[in-house]
């Protein structure tokens, strides 16, 4: 009879075991510092059981560590080193109340050491222990900075790469992820390092090289973490030599102009705090002023104001020059519109030099062409004779009964590459000719002898080797010989060898 009653009363207990649960979330998370809420709730069954006592515990490594207990009797307790920062989020529990089916904990000021998994455990009578768990990640939010390097970076002229700016996201977790943002043209850098507490640090540099060009230039490092975009800038501070320029120079400087100037221009960081004039191979005109990092030039431009100008510009990091050419010409080159006109009689003036230089361009030209003219006329044959010449007073060779002229020497040479006549180098005439026994005609012009060239009227200092200068119709030509174009005649034999 007892071991019936025994038998029904562990049917009743196993019965309502099975319609008691724990409830609580699988997963849960929060960031170092803040707040977490991790739930648990104790679903009772019908007839209810009586709940002795819940116990909160920690899970780590294969080991429990007890956090926080309530007891209907005892009241609350919360162990070290939760004490602080663990309280049961229903005030019944508080207040030593039986119902502890809610004992929700409210976790505040969580610890990269918090992570672990949490169990909740009810001891009830007479079901006996009903738990269940949940797990706590702890994110760590990076610390992020964007600095420069040094405040102020200077350009070197060895143009030398260096890290202009650093952008760190230390002491994350998760682990986050570094970009860059901007239209400087440069290089990154990227370095991880692992923490003890499991968070990472990462940090970038950005390496130029720095020049005119990089000043002012805005860099933004872009940090992704958890889904999350965290952005900063800076904007970078070069400073370089003196970039030169001299404005006011328009290549019109003509004499009389007034009101000219040169100006030195300079982009430099920090600004230019000394400009310096000088001219190549001489020296400042005596009619400039020096105003600031101008010359003004005082009066109308003459020709003193040419030469090759120099500004020198100097600031905290070095000195740079510039130059400009000054020409000053007589008239303006294209006179701007209300500028000052050419007078006319400068026009005519013009016009009369311009003629003249034409007038003796075009006689050049003519004489030129009379003297190529001439030269051509003086041209004879210079082809190769294997017989003699007869050579007359006239030098020419004339067919008919005219007395036969003593030989020449058959050592006579003529030059190959002249572009004189082939003729002895020496003639000996003795006595003159009959009139009577000439048959020249002096009106044919291809019968001039090409090869003396003296006037008549000074034929008297030659006594009686005085030249002929006469000219007779070739009225006759004998059937053996053969007419030249320079007046000569051959023999058939000759021509035909």
């Amino acid at each position: 009879m007892l071991a019936s009653v025994w038998i029904v009363l562990l049917a009743v207990n196993i019965e309502a075991g099975d319609g008691q649960s724990v409830q609580m979330d699988s997963i849960k998370s929060g960031f170092v510092g803040s707040q977490v809420e991790l739930r648990c709730i104790f679903v009772n069954s019908n007839p209810p059981v009586k709940i002795s006592q819940v116990t909160w515990q920690k899970f780590l490594n294969g080991t429990k560590q007890n956090v926080a207990i309530a007891n209907p009797s005892l009241g609350v307790s919360v162990l070290p080193p939760f004490k602080e920062r663990v309280t049961f989020k229903q005030a019944a529990v508080r207040h030593r109340t039986p119902s502890l089916e809610d004992t929700t904990i409210m976790f505040s000021n969580l610890r990269l050491s918090d992570e672990a998994a949490y169990i909740c455990e009810y001891t009830t009578f007479p079901a006996g222990n009903r738990e269940n768990m949940v797990n706590l990640t702890v994110f760590a939010r990076p610390q992020t900075r964007m600095t420069l390097t040094t405040p102020t970076i200077v350009a070197r002229p060895q143009k030398r790469k260096m890290t202009v700016a650093t952008c760190l996201s230390a002491n994350g977790k998760p682990q986050s992820v570094i970009k860059w943002d901007t239209r400087l043209k440069g290089e990154a850098t990227f370095q991880e390092t692992q923490n003890a507490n499991g968070t990472v640090t990462v940090r970038s540099n950005y390496v130029v090289v720095p020049s005119r060009e990089t000043h002012k230039q805005k860099l933004t490092c872009i940090v992704t973490y958890n889904n999350e975009r965290i952005t900063d800038s800076v904007v970078l501070n070069v400073q370089y030599e003196p970039e030169v320029k001299i404005e006011g120079f328009d290549g019109n400087w003509y004499l009389d102009r007034q009101d000219v100037s040169l100006t030195c221009k300079a982009d430099a960081n920090p600004p230019v705090t000394v400009y310096q004039w000088k001219v190549v191979n001489g020296s400042l005109p005596s009619t400039v002023e020096i105003l600031n990092n101008s010359l003004i030039f005082k009066g109308a431009v003459t020709y003193e104001l040419a030469g090759t100008y120099v500004c020198a510009a100097t600031n905290g990091i070095g000195t740079r020059t510039g130059l400009v050419q000054v020409n000053v010409t007589e008239f303006p080159n294209n006179p701007p519109p209300g500028g000052p006109e050419i007078p006319q009689e400068q026009h005519n003036a013009g016009a009369v030099i311009g003629g003249a230089m034409g007038g003796v361009v075009l006689l050049a030209a003519a004489a030129t062409l009379l003297f190529v003219f001439l030269r051509r006329r003086q041209r004879t044959f210079k082809g190769d004779y294997s017989t003699k010449k007869q050579v007359f007073g006239n030098g020419y060779s004339k067919a008919g009964g005219l007395p036969a002229h003593p030989p020449i020497p058959n050592n006579l040479q003529y030059p190959d590459d002249s572009d004189d006549e082939k003729k002895p180098a020496q003639i000996a005439v003795t006595g003159g000719f009959d009139a009577s026994e000439r048959d020249f005609d002096g009106d044919a012009e291809d019968l001039k002898r090409p090869y003396f060239t003296v006037d008549e009227g000074e034929s008297r200092d030659y006594d009686e080797r005085t030249l002929a200068f006469q000219y007779d119709p070739e009225t006759e030509i004998a059937d053996d010989m053969v007419s030249q174009t320079d007046g000569s005649v051959i023999s058939k034999k000759e021509w035909y060898v």
